[in-house]
């Protein structure tokens, strides 16, 4: 008789514990329907990233349709109008880079390298983002709300490392929520249409230089903590 044998998942870790405590943003396509997607359909999404980089405000269904070079019907199969096509391919992408985003955090990682792999893989949802593309996105206000959605899962996830950070000693007793939202911002804002002229790089890469800036500071251990005061200032 061949023995059985009982293989035990590993424990896990404090920070996984924390990351699996936060709870993940709405997804206009859910995990099953992402399973369920044709090769086909996958491969439609991936052509619609690159054609709506070009700006979409002024794309009807069927031009979309031509320049994809598949059927109306395929494409309403995908979606039941051009901004809800948009929303989705939007939400898929920012799903996926989310996913790969986690990955890039291994349990055993301290809290401040978890938060810099996480971030630095979570803001090439700004990758080749373009001036056309953020300024129809812009003008929709529904793919604002998808924004925010994904951003609080950002900030939380964020908010969540930085807390087991302080409460380690690896950082001082910072305002982690403060902290939290500027490094979830960071990329979102630098992608705005009005800012992107200004920069001297990609919002992807210069995200990424703030975040290292801002981690680099909250790691020095001679910064002093300063005294919480519950009183404001009058001017």
């Amino acid at each position: 008789m061949v023995p059985v044998l009982h293989v035990t998942a590993p424990e896990a870790t404090e920070l996984q514990r924390r990351l699996r405590s936060v709870t993940p943003p709405p997804a206009v396509i859910d995990r099953r329907r992402e399973e369920q997607l044709t090769d086909r359909q996958r491969e439609i999404f991936d052509q619609l990233v690159a054609m709506f980089a070009e700006g979409f405000a002024d794309l009807t269904m069927a031009e979309i349709a031509a320049r994809a070079n598949c059927s109306l019907r395929t494409l309403y199969g995908l979606a039941p109008s051009r901004d809800e096509l948009v929303l989705a391919v939007v939400d898929r992408n920012l799903w996926l880079i989310g996913r790969t985003a986690i990955e890039a955090v291994r349990p055993d990682m301290e809290p401040l390298e978890a938060l810099a792999a996480y971030l630095t893989a979570a803001n090439a949802a700004v990758d080749g983002m373009t001036e056309a593309f953020g300024r129809d996105l812009a003008a929709m206000p529904a793919a604002q709300r998808l924004a925010d959605f994904h951003a609080g899962y950002l900030v939380a996830v964020a908010r969540c490392l930085l807390d087991l950070a302080v409460e380690r000693g690896d950082i001082p007793d910072v305002d982690t929520a403060a902290v939290a939202h500027v490094l979830a911002s960071v990329a979102r804002m630098l992608s705005l249409p009005e800012v992107m002229p200004s920069l001297r790089t990609t919002p992807h890469r210069a995200a990424n230089d703030l975040v290292e800036t801002v981690l680099r500071g909250l790691r020095c251990e001679a910064v002093p903590t300063r005294p919480r005061s519950h009183t404001r200032r009058t001017p």
